[in-house]
Protein backbone atom coordinates (compact mmCIF):
# COMPACT_ATOMS: atom_id res chain seq x y z
CA UNK A 1 0.00 0.00 0.00
CA UNK A 2 1.27 3.58 -0.93
CA UNK A 3 1.75 6.17 1.86
CA UNK A 4 -1.77 7.44 2.64
CA UNK A 5 -2.30 10.90 3.62
CA UNK A 6 -4.31 11.12 6.87
CA UNK A 7 -8.15 12.98 5.47
CA UNK A 8 -10.83 14.71 8.20
CA UNK A 9 -13.87 15.06 6.36
CA UNK A 10 -17.34 16.52 7.82
CA UNK A 11 -20.77 15.12 6.65
CA UNK A 12 -23.18 16.78 7.37
CA UNK A 13 -27.47 16.48 6.51
CA UNK A 14 -28.32 18.65 3.81
CA UNK A 15 -30.72 21.43 5.70
CA UNK A 16 -29.09 20.43 9.10
CA UNK A 17 -31.04 22.75 11.28
CA UNK A 18 -29.46 24.60 13.95
CA UNK A 19 -31.89 24.91 17.55
CA UNK A 20 -31.13 21.43 18.79
CA UNK A 21 -31.55 21.27 22.17
CA UNK A 22 -28.56 19.09 22.88
CA UNK A 23 -25.87 17.03 21.28
CA UNK A 24 -24.86 13.56 21.59
CA UNK A 25 -22.00 12.94 20.93
CA UNK A 26 -19.90 9.50 19.84
CA UNK A 27 -16.48 8.74 19.40
CA UNK A 28 -16.02 5.51 17.16
CA UNK A 29 -12.85 3.39 15.93
CA UNK A 30 -12.98 1.82 12.37
CA UNK A 31 -10.55 -1.12 11.29
CA UNK A 32 -9.00 -1.14 7.52
CA UNK A 33 -7.50 -4.72 7.26
CA UNK A 34 -6.27 -5.21 3.49
CA UNK A 35 -5.00 -8.96 2.85
CA UNK A 36 -3.91 -10.38 -0.45
CA UNK A 37 -5.85 -7.86 -2.38
CA UNK A 38 -8.91 -7.74 0.08
CA UNK A 39 -10.25 -5.59 2.43
CA UNK A 40 -12.13 -7.12 5.62
CA UNK A 41 -15.79 -6.19 5.77
CA UNK A 42 -19.02 -6.69 7.60
CA UNK A 43 -21.80 -7.35 5.33
CA UNK A 44 -25.40 -6.74 6.52
CA UNK A 45 -28.53 -8.56 5.98
CA UNK A 46 -29.40 -5.71 3.40
CA UNK A 47 -26.56 -6.50 1.31
CA UNK A 48 -23.73 -3.56 2.41
CA UNK A 49 -20.55 -3.26 3.45
CA UNK A 50 -19.19 -1.88 6.55
CA UNK A 51 -15.88 -1.28 8.40
CA UNK A 52 -15.43 -3.45 11.62
CA UNK A 53 -16.00 -1.07 14.42
CA UNK A 54 -17.75 1.35 16.67
CA UNK A 55 -18.06 3.35 19.59
CA UNK A 56 -15.64 3.29 22.31
CA UNK A 57 -16.63 2.20 25.50
CA UNK A 58 -15.84 3.59 29.13
CA UNK A 59 -12.01 4.17 29.61
CA UNK A 60 -11.15 2.34 26.60
CA UNK A 61 -8.50 4.23 24.53
CA UNK A 62 -8.38 3.90 20.57
CA UNK A 63 -6.63 0.54 20.08
CA UNK A 64 -8.42 -1.11 22.68
CA UNK A 65 -11.57 -0.53 21.38
CA UNK A 66 -10.58 -1.31 18.05
CA UNK A 67 -9.37 -3.95 19.18
CA UNK A 68 -12.60 -5.46 20.82
CA UNK A 69 -14.91 -4.12 17.83
CA UNK A 70 -12.67 -6.35 15.64
CA UNK A 71 -13.03 -9.40 17.59
CA UNK A 72 -17.06 -8.90 18.51
CA UNK A 73 -17.70 -8.43 14.66
CA UNK A 74 -15.36 -11.04 12.91
CA UNK A 75 -14.14 -12.80 15.47
CA UNK A 76 -10.55 -12.45 14.91
CA UNK A 77 -8.30 -12.01 17.84
CA UNK A 78 -4.78 -10.70 16.93
CA UNK A 79 -5.12 -7.52 15.39
CA UNK A 80 -2.10 -4.96 14.75
CA UNK A 81 -2.83 -1.47 14.42
CA UNK A 82 -0.77 0.23 12.07
CA UNK A 83 -1.41 3.68 11.70
CA UNK A 84 -4.35 6.22 11.39
CA UNK A 85 -5.40 7.25 7.83
CA UNK A 86 -8.73 9.47 8.23
CA UNK A 87 -11.36 10.70 10.40
CA UNK A 88 -15.09 11.31 9.44
CA UNK A 89 -17.44 13.61 11.73
CA UNK A 90 -21.12 13.09 11.13
CA UNK A 91 -23.04 15.54 11.75
CA UNK A 92 -27.48 15.06 11.76
CA UNK A 93 -30.59 15.30 14.16
CA UNK A 94 -30.61 11.89 15.88
CA UNK A 95 -32.21 9.44 14.90
CA UNK A 96 -34.62 9.04 17.76
CA UNK A 97 -34.68 12.36 19.38
CA UNK A 98 -35.72 15.26 17.20
CA UNK A 99 -34.61 17.78 19.11
CA UNK A 100 -30.93 16.45 19.32
CA UNK A 101 -28.08 16.89 17.11
CA UNK A 102 -25.92 13.30 17.09
CA UNK A 103 -22.45 14.15 16.11
CA UNK A 104 -20.08 11.21 15.59
CA UNK A 105 -15.93 11.11 15.20
CA UNK A 106 -15.15 8.04 13.31
CA UNK A 107 -11.03 7.54 13.30
CA UNK A 108 -10.09 5.25 10.68
CA UNK A 109 -6.81 3.19 11.38
CA UNK A 110 -5.01 0.69 9.10
CA UNK A 111 -4.69 -2.63 10.95
CA UNK A 112 -3.08 -6.03 9.74
CA UNK A 113 -3.81 -9.77 11.78
CA UNK A 114 -1.23 -11.20 12.82
CA UNK A 115 -2.53 -14.55 12.12
CA UNK A 116 -5.81 -15.88 11.62
CA UNK A 117 -6.53 -16.81 14.66
CA UNK A 118 -10.27 -16.61 15.50
CA UNK A 119 -13.13 -16.72 18.31
CA UNK A 120 -17.02 -16.40 18.21
CA UNK A 121 -18.31 -13.44 18.04
CA UNK A 122 -20.56 -11.37 20.22
CA UNK A 123 -22.81 -9.25 18.04
CA UNK A 124 -24.31 -6.48 19.58
CA UNK A 125 -28.82 -6.77 19.79
CA UNK A 126 -29.08 -4.32 16.59
CA UNK A 127 -25.51 -5.84 14.46
CA UNK A 128 -27.28 -9.53 15.00
CA UNK A 129 -30.73 -8.31 13.76
CA UNK A 130 -28.62 -7.05 10.69
CA UNK A 131 -26.79 -10.39 10.36
CA UNK A 132 -23.53 -8.80 10.68
CA UNK A 133 -21.45 -11.10 8.93
CA UNK A 134 -17.21 -10.78 8.35
CA UNK A 135 -16.91 -11.29 4.68
CA UNK A 136 -13.14 -10.38 2.58
CA UNK A 137 -14.06 -8.56 -0.64
CA UNK A 138 -12.64 -6.59 -3.15
CA UNK A 139 -12.41 -2.86 -2.81
CA UNK A 140 -14.43 -2.45 -6.54
CA UNK A 141 -16.97 -5.09 -5.22
CA UNK A 142 -18.04 -3.33 -2.08
CA UNK A 143 -18.27 -0.25 -3.43
CA UNK A 144 -20.29 -1.42 -6.74
CA UNK A 145 -22.52 -3.00 -3.88
CA UNK A 146 -22.89 -0.37 -1.32
CA UNK A 147 -23.51 2.31 -4.21
CA UNK A 148 -26.42 0.51 -5.57
CA UNK A 149 -28.05 0.36 -2.49
CA UNK A 150 -27.03 3.92 -1.50
CA UNK A 151 -30.13 4.94 -3.89
CA UNK A 152 -32.81 3.10 -1.57
CA UNK A 153 -34.48 4.90 1.02
CA UNK A 154 -34.05 2.29 3.77
CA UNK A 155 -30.42 1.80 3.78
CA UNK A 156 -28.10 1.99 6.82
CA UNK A 157 -26.84 5.22 8.06
CA UNK A 158 -23.62 4.35 7.87
CA UNK A 159 -23.72 3.80 3.81
CA UNK A 160 -22.99 6.63 2.71
CA UNK A 161 -19.82 6.95 5.15
CA UNK A 162 -18.27 3.85 4.16
CA UNK A 163 -18.70 4.37 0.43
CA UNK A 164 -16.78 7.74 0.96
CA UNK A 165 -14.00 5.98 2.81
CA UNK A 166 -13.80 2.62 0.56
CA UNK A 167 -13.54 5.34 -2.89
CA UNK A 168 -10.70 6.72 -1.01
CA UNK A 169 -8.71 3.74 0.00
CA UNK A 170 -9.33 2.23 -3.76
CA UNK A 171 -7.68 6.28 -5.05
CA UNK A 172 -4.95 5.37 -2.84
CA UNK A 173 -4.18 1.43 -2.68
CA UNK A 174 -4.62 1.33 -6.46
CA UNK A 175 -3.69 4.68 -7.80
Amino acid sequence: MNETVPFTIKLEEPLLKHDHTKVNNREAVRAVILQNNKILLVQSNKGDFKFPGGGIEGEENHQQALKREVEEETGYINLEVIKTIGRILERKTDEFESDCLFSMNSTYYLCKLTNEDKTSRRLDEYEAVLDFSPVWVTLDAAIRQNEMLIQNINNNSWLKRETFVLKRLKAEVLG
